[in-house]
């Protein structure tokens, strides 16, 4: 079972439904058992494990049951700072230009200044 980024949205599905089954058997669980657990219905346990499309919230219900909600964490991650946010936030100035516009002076330049 291995989901590539290229792969179709329907082996996509697939792929997460086997490896619900998989999780679910792994914990000896029915269907009816894990849905009593999740708080669905037996047909949304049905439907997740063969591929199909299901609500969200279904979906994170079965991940708390199955104790894998903490791997949306790795599907997910949270946003991270970019170089130039860490760099401001260590009081550091950048070295280099980054490409934007600048401002014309108020005034313009001459020798005489």
């Amino acid at each position: 079972m291995e989901t590539t980024a290229h792969g179709t949205d329907e082996s996509i599905l697939t792929d997460i439904g086997a490896r619900l089954s998989a999780a679910r058997l792994s914990r000896n669980l029915t269907q009816a058992q894990l849905a009593r657990s999740a708080g669905v219905s037996k047909r949304t346990i049905e439907r997740l494990e063969a591929g199909q499309s299901a609500q969200l919230t279904s979906f994170i219900r079965v991940l708390r049951a199955l104790d894998l909600l903490a791997g949306l964490e790795l599907l997910l991650p949270p946003p991270q700072p970019s170089p130039m946010d860490l760099l401001r936030r260590a009081g550091k100035t950048p070295r280099r230009a980054s490409g934007g516009t600048v401002a014309p002076p108020a005034k313009p330049w001459t020798w005489a200044e």
